[in-house]
């Protein structure tokens, strides 16, 4: 019997015909040139969710970064025609290599949807029969090598795919654990300098016994460098986060590296059916938009987004240390979220006020402003708007003096 799941499989399997970015005989009409209906609403105010300036920094939760207007664009461009989507996967991909300097890519659901994408890629190859199979890992390799002080949060995505994890800690236990069930090598960017194996120690080893590597460098950038720098050290495969440091949809992230590798990462993904990744969707809008926001990022002038950075974690600190008894010190990350943050500490018995107290005071205050708490005050500033670190700035140290 003739079903919708057997005519969207027919449609996958048809020749690819023209280029999807090469132009459209299209016209849009369906939102240029007149007024939207609704476009004056305040959605939020009426869903009673209320936004904030965010001085935290890319955090999922705070819904990470706002997408600057070329990629809205975009977005925009495509929710207004029909393509196909394995064309438009194949185009922009290619596109996306060449920007990125590296054999292949893909625009996946997100890093942790490119981890689940990646790891399954490596899993099945380009054998269909056993797309059908993950996580029921028959006839398949089930492992994946990680050092014990690279295991994270996120790793569950790779584990999403039935493997197992393998901790080790040095060469002589990585060599070791290597067996024919060995499929991947994983590694955590961000923990680099944490493990006794660095990233190129971990690549050549990964080449010596013929075993993948993956490396999860989704809030790597900036600097605009490791967006080519880990898939040129030899990693066979890497993602990025699409909507933090690069300002795409949040919901969209890349995946980079041997071109087998994304050839069979993508038999896993929608718009296959029947597989682990049919339910992390991409659709021509995150797709678009996500090239845009890549083409916007290589070419930007970081040296002054840098100097920007700068001049607001210097303002912030100056307001906050007026007040007796406060200190800060402006840090960058070594690795992730590799901006200026300022990092706010005081003796709460001397200032009047906790940590606790400032972090509710800015958040219930107007504006709202978000930071992350701790038993000190983390400011992150660049997922500030212009002008809005000055407001934050000024809230800080009216919360910091409310009890002198």
């Amino acid at each position: 019997m003739w079903s919708r799941r057997r005519f969207l499989e027919s449609l996958s399997s048809l020749p690819v015909v023209g280029s999807v970015l090469g132009g459209s005989s299209l016209v849009s009409g369906t939102a240029q040139g007149r007024t939207v209906p609704g476009a004056s609403r305040d959605y939020f105010s009426e869903l009673g969710v209320r936004p904030f300036i965010n001085a935290a920094g890319t955090y999922t939760d705070m819904t990470a970064s706002l997408m600057p207007p070329e990629v809205m664009h975009a977005i925009n461009y495509a929710s207004e025609h029909y393509v196909m989507l394995n064309e438009l996967h194949d185009a922009v991909g290619a596109r996306i290599a060449a920007l990125l300097q590296c054999e292949a890519a893909m625009v996946t659901a997100g890093a942790a949807s490119a981890m689940t994408l990646g790891t399954a890629g490596v899993l099945t190859g380009t054998d269909r029969q056993k797309t059908l199979l993950v996580p029921n890992l028959v006839n398949m390799k089930s492992e994946v090598i990680i050092q014990k002080s690279h295991r994270f949060g996120y790793d569950h995505a790779v584990r999403n795919c039935g493997v197992r994890m393998v901790e080790v800690e040095t060469v002589q236990e990585l060599e070791r654990a290597v067996t024919w069930h060995t499929a991947m090598m994983l590694f955590y960017n961000n923990n680099n300098s944490e493990g006794q194996i660095r990233d190129e120690e971990f690549v050549r080893l990964g080449k010596k016994h013929g075993i993948p590597t993956f490396n999860d460098a989704a809030a790597d950038v900036p600097p605009v460098e490791n967006l080519w720098k880990y898939t040129k050290m030899g990693f066979d495969l890497v993602t990025f986060s699409g909507g933090k440091g690069l300002r795409g949809p949040q919901s969209a992230g890349v995946l980079l590296g041997r071109k087998d590798l994304i050839e069979a990462a993508r038999l896993n993904a929608a718009p296959n059916g029947d597989t682990i990744g049919r339910g992390m969707k991409v659709n021509k809008e995150e797709m678009l938009g996500m090239l845009a926001a890549l083409e916007l990022y290589v070419k930007k002038d970081h040296e002054a987004e840098r100097r920007e950075f700068d001049s607001r974690a210097a303002a912030i600190r100056k307001s906050v240390t007026a007040v007796p008894g406060v200190e800060a010190e402006i840090f960058v990350p070594e690795v992730a979220n590799h901006v200026p943050h300022v990092r706010i500490t005081w003796d709460p018995a001397r200032v009047g006020i906790d940590p606790e107290e400032v972090v509710r005071l800015l958040r219930d205050g107007q504006p709202s402003i978000r930071v992350r708490p701790g038993r000190e005050i983390i400011v992150g500033v660049w997922m500030m708007r212009p002008g809005e670190d000055q407001i934050v700035a000024r809230r800080l140290r009216e919360a910091l003096e409310r009890r002198a």
